[in-house]
């Protein structure tokens, strides 16, 4: 059976907004050993103050993330930001397309323009600009699944020390999970970080991408 200090462990680690209190030290110890008690159906008083130490004794193993952190937000400060809209991301049926996805590449980087695929298991996502679905759909016919357009395309491009630097693009995903924004689609090459939203929260999401 898990110990009262495990199971706040455990507590702690599923609820990010409660670590950021915890790293930056803005938190009331005896409320959240409350709280945590509460919900972890253990309010015995032994039990709250084996709580409250497992709390502060969390807080000590997590200071070196805020070290971390501010690395993290030196690397983002100095990274640009570029935003293509009119982006549409297609789902190709792997089984039902028999050519070979780089020849559909290559007819559409002709153009110069945007386009990247994806090789899942049973299926290539591809993200490109709409203009190109035309082409697209003569190119891949029925193996196109579903598409999905009006959407946009967020490139965060970042200096090399982002490669030695664990947890960057982790924190700018916690970013769109915390304001509620839904990622599409998400990839990175080297020290560029791809994400795919909807168009209309554009407006939003530079406000909190702004490091």
């Amino acid at each position: 059976m898990p110990t009262t200090t495990e199971l706040t462990e455990k507590y702690l680690a599923e609820h990010p907004s409660i670590n950021d209190c915890l790293k930056h030290g803005i938190i009331n110890y005896s409320k959240l050993s409350r709280k945590i008690a509460s919900e972890l159906s253990i309010e015995k008083k032994t039990s709250i103050e084996a709580i409250l130490i497992a709390c502060r004794r969390y807080e000590a193993k997590i200071k070196d993330k805020k070290i971390l952190e501010n690395k993290i937000l030196k690397i983002l400060r100095e990274s640009e930001l570029e935003i293509k809209n009119r982006i549409a991301v297609s789902i190709v049926d792997k089984k039902k397309y028999l050519g070979n996805i780089v020849d559909v590449e290559k007819k559409i980087q002709k153009t110069a323009d945007t386009f990247y695929a994806i090789e899942g298991s049973k299926v290539f996502t591809i993200i490109t600009s709409e203009k190109h679905l035309q082409d697209l759909k003569i190119l891949l016919g029925n193996a196109i699944i579903k598409t999905s357009k009006n959407l946009a395309m967020i490139m965060i491009k970042s200096p090399k020390e982002l490669e030695s630097t664990p947890g960057v693009n982790a924190f700018v995903y916690s970013k769109f999970r915390e304001h509620g924004i839904n990622i599409i689609e998400q990839m990175s090459c080297w020290t560029d970080t791809i994400v795919v939203i909807d168009e209309n929260d554009i407006p939003f999401v530079m406000s909190f991408l702004k490091f």
